[in-house]
């Protein structure tokens, strides 16, 4: 698929309308674009988080998920069943990377504060971006067909990234613990 944008403003959208994929026009509230924006602002998060510290290994990891992220908005922007898809083999993709680095992790006895390295800080905001999304994806599920391999990739992206938040806070050495209670009077 070769996209050309030769023209940026289109003034279409001044009337609160979009198109999607199949050029019908729609809200701009539409629930079908509001889960390709939920989409297109995790990437843009994942954009953010590549300007860290990463490993090679994790920098590749993520373009790769950006790339997919693309292909999830395509897969969502044509209701109608036609077209670029998301396959249960980009979930698989995940699945194998999960495993791969949970592996190097301790097993957990208490639930995560978001923070610890910079690094992780970003994976620990893009995968609350990615829930949220996810959320948006299943909400507009209940009333129209969706592809059910986006609901997996984005449930299977956000453990991803979970571990490797973990893994960016000194394979999960850096992590902060949620203490119950910790500050109550």
């Amino acid at each position: 698929m070769m996209v050309t944008l030769s023209k940026i403003y289109t003034r279409t959208g001044d009337n609160g309308t979009t198109r999607l994929g199949n050029n019908k026009t729609v809200s701009k509230t539409d629930l079908r674009v509001e889960c390709c924006g939920a989409a297109d602002e995790l990437n843009c998060v994942l954009g953010l988080t590549l300007t860290g510290d990463l490993p090679p290994e994790a920098a590749d990891l993520l373009a790769s998920v950006q790339n997919d992220l693309f292909d999830l908005g395509a897969d969502l922007c044509l209701p109608d069943g036609e077209g670029l898809r998301v396959s249960s083999h980009q979930v698989s993709r995940l699945e194998t990377a999960i495993d791969q680095i949970n592996a190097n992790l301790e097993p957990l006895n208490s639930f995560l504060l978001p923070g610890g390295s910079k690094t992780a800080s970003w994976l620990h905001l893009a995968r609350a971006v990615c829930r949220r999304a996810e959320r948006r994806v299943w909400q507009l599920r209940e009333t129209e067909a969706v592809n059910e391999n986006v609901t997996s990739y984005l449930n299977r992206l956000s453990d991803l990234l979970f571990v490797m938040a973990r893994n960016a806070n000194d394979q999960g050495r850096a992590d902060i613990l949620w203490e119950p209670g910790r500050y109550q009077e």
